[in-house]
């Protein structure tokens, strides 16, 4: 089953005001450049993100918290966006912050249908407030519920027709995981090639995840926070 689209925008077909969604990347690596463009153009707002963080002020996710379209961000980092911090501040935002690896556990167990499981993960903290515990060997662990979204937005490096991915280095973080767990994934690729041209021992992600996958233009290499002796 060809599942091309031309361009993001038929990609984001739709996505509607108040949705969730779930976008790849790390901080700026591996991100949906083409999609998030299109949702920024596209009207669309009040919508909860499920990502790792949000991108800088005028690059990535960064771009629709400058746009006032994000009304949620469930994020593991936050800290390189001045646009986030001032939202967040005057209440204009809700933030729920995850720890990172909780963050990728609750992603991928929703991918797998798992609902719930138990980690020592912010154990003592407020992470732990009004959630259940259980003590196991002794140790004291804290019920997380998984993440699931209407729709996933990831970003690889090659792709088929078919929907089968593969990510490059860093990419390969938060979009593996968020792919399963969307009701709806939408891939953009940096090369989209012919069925059978991807070995398929390195495949990352398998089509049948995808519902949606076209081929990305202008990605960029920007740096999150540039450091210099």
């Amino acid at each position: 089953m060809n599942k091309e689209v031309k361009n993001a925008i038929e990609a984001i077909l739709g996505i509607e005001s108040g949705m969730t969604l779930m976008v790849g990347g790390f901080g700026l690596c591996g991100i949906p450049e083409n999609s998030i463009d299109a949702l920024k153009n596209s009207g669309i707002h009040n919508l909860t993100i499920i990502s790792n963080n949000c991108g800088i002020d005028d690059f990535g996710l960064g771009i629709l918290l400058q746009n006032k379209q994000i009304k949620k961000m469930i994020s593991s980092y936050v800290g390189e966006n001045k646009t986030f911090e001032k939202q967040f501040l005057d209440g204009s935002l809700d933030v729920e912050l995850v720890p990172q690896g909780t963050l990728a556990e609750k992603i991928r167990a929703g991918g797998a249908g798992i609902p719930a499981f138990y980690t020592p993960t912010g154990v003592g903290t407020l992470i732990a407030e009004g959630k259940e515990t259980k003590i196991f060997e002794g140790r004291t662990f804290i019920l997380e519920n998984s993440l699931k979204s209407d729709y996933a937005i990831v970003k690889a490096w090659k792709g088929d027709r078919l929907g089968n991915l593969i990510y490059r280095k860093t990419a390969r973080n938060f979009n593996p995981i968020m792919a399963t767990a969307g009701k709806i994934t939408i891939a953009e690729v940096e090369e989209l090639v012919e069925v059978g041209e991807l070995d398929p021992d390195q495949i990352h992600t398998p089509g049948i995840y995808i519902k949606r996958i076209f081929q990305g233009t202008n990605y960029q290499k920007r740096i999150e926070r540039r450091t210099v002796k």
